[in-house]
């Protein structure tokens, strides 16, 4: 099981181990009722999102305590536990996970679930993140899964699915597209609801920045390794950098047009980073998102050295415009002018405090499962326009077959699928 899985077989054991799961809090929990004791927390995947978010969760409450780490390769959760230990003391006691709840393999996720915690953070790369939310649902857990959750099509439909599930259970299901937990995010929203803007007709949104890391390959390696250690380049892992990384402003348009677009029209290529370190990911993608009212998205993404920088989200309305950025920046220009100057709170711990509130009862239910897996569909929708170079509708997005799955998880040999080619690269 460590070392082979097929799809069928991932799915199916994701949802069969999590049924048999160590009883815990969480189904207590899941209606608001407060256990006694802290909540226990597991981590599948250590990088540096996993980590991080691991850090976040025990500075948002005293009452959560890491208990559970897993990962594909033991010297990930080795960096995990030894950042972990250099924290403040206070929170240092309480990130201490003991050997024996420290798991490695394609499974690792499986005897997380199943380590009596209450909540799981879910930070993997994303091709797994639909069968590792299967699992962690069906086994009554609170969730916090980091952005995006899937990469294609099928994995959509399995987190829309089990999002439904999570709230029939009212299980709670937190994502980490931290710009919906800013002060200043949401005073603008509740700005542009009031008018300040006028009617709001179209966004532009911008990642735009030079590259990121990229791990040498070792001789030792087999293709999985490898690929699994440089995921960010391989499109079944995260599904090209403007659905990992571009979602996050996505999502900010899709918050403030209110609804999903109809159609997108992308273009994309691989200009600057085509040696095969760089696996089957393009460098740069730009998509038109039209609505049926005519109004629109522009969505910029790019990952080039040397380029210009730019990382923020625009809003257009009929009187004036809005702009975002993470980290406290908003402003309208316009006759309604205005600029945020309230305190900034860390919206990365933020989002795990919103998290504890609504597993404990101090909130309203909190659900993200379905609104992220559609706004990662808009990235996926896009990313599908520029392979191909065909116009799509989010129906027909929807609808798509595109599985990037490999047909076995196993560290073994896998060849790196080709590069995408507009014009010739089918829709599926």
């Amino acid at each position: 099981m460590a070392n082979e899985l097929t799809r069928r077989d991932f799915l199916q054991t994701s949802v069969a181990a999590a049924a048999v799961g160590i009883p815990s809090l969480s189904l207590a929990m899941a209606h608001g009722r407060r256990s006694s004791g802290r909540l226990r927390v597991g981590v599948v995947g250590c990088g540096g999102r996993g980590s991080g978010a691991a850090v976040n969760i025990l500075e948002a409450s005293n009452d959560t305590q890491l208990v559970a780490l897993g990962d594909m390769f033991p010297d990930r959760t080795a960096g995990c536990r030894e950042e972990l230990a250099k924290l403040d003391s206070p929170l240092a006691a309480r990130a201490s996970v003991s050997e024996d709840m420290v798991f490695h393999g394609f499974d690792a996720y499986q005897k997380v679930i199943a380590a009596g915690i209450d909540i799981v953070i879910l930070a993997s790369p994303p091709g797994f993140r639909p069968a590792h939310f299967a699992a962690a649902v069906a086994a009554g857990k609170h969730v916090f899964m980091e952005k995006p959750v899937c990469v294609d099509p099928v994995g959509a439909r399995i987190v829309i699915e089990t999002a439904r599930s999570a709230a029939a259970k009212k299980l709670t299901v937190v994502a980490g597209t931290q710009r919906r937990h800013e002060r200043c995010y949401h005073e603008a929203k509740k700005r542009v609801e009031d008018g300040a803007i006028g009617k709001v007709i179209s966004a532009s949104v911008y990642w735009n920045q030079g590259g990121l890391w990229n791990n040498g390959r070792k001789i030792e390696w087999s293709d999985m390794e490898w690929q699994i250690r440089n995921w960010l380049y391989f499109a079944w892992l995260s599904g090209d950098h403007i659905v990992e990384q571009h979602v996050h402003n996505l999502d900010v348009a899709y918050w403030f047009l209110g609804d999903l677009p109809a159609s997108a029209m992308g273009l994309g290529g691989r200009q600057v980073r085509t040696q095969a370190a760089y696996g089957n990911a393009f460098d740069h993608f730009a998509i038109e998102y039209e609505y049926t009212d005519g109004r629109k998205i522009n969505s910029y993404s790019r990952q080039i050295d040397g380029t210009s920088s730019r990382v923020d989200e625009v809003i257009y309305g009929t009187e004036g415009h809005l702009k975002l950025s993470q980290f406290g920046h908003a402003e309208i220009f316009g006759k309604n002018a205005w600029k945020w100057k309230g305190e900034q709170v860390n919206p990365y711990v933020q989002e795990h405090k919103d998290l504890l509130a609504s597993i404990l009862g101090e909130s309203s239910y909190v659900n993200h499962g379905e609104r992220i897996a559609q706004s990662t569909m808009l990235a996926v929708m896009g990313r599908m326009s520029a392979y191909t170079g065909k116009t799509l509708s989010w129906d027909q997005a929807m609808r798509s077959k595109l599985d990037l799955t490999p047909p076995k998880l196993e560290l073994g040999s896998l060849p790196v699928a080709d590069v995408a080619i507009p014009g010739k690269t089918p829709v599926v």
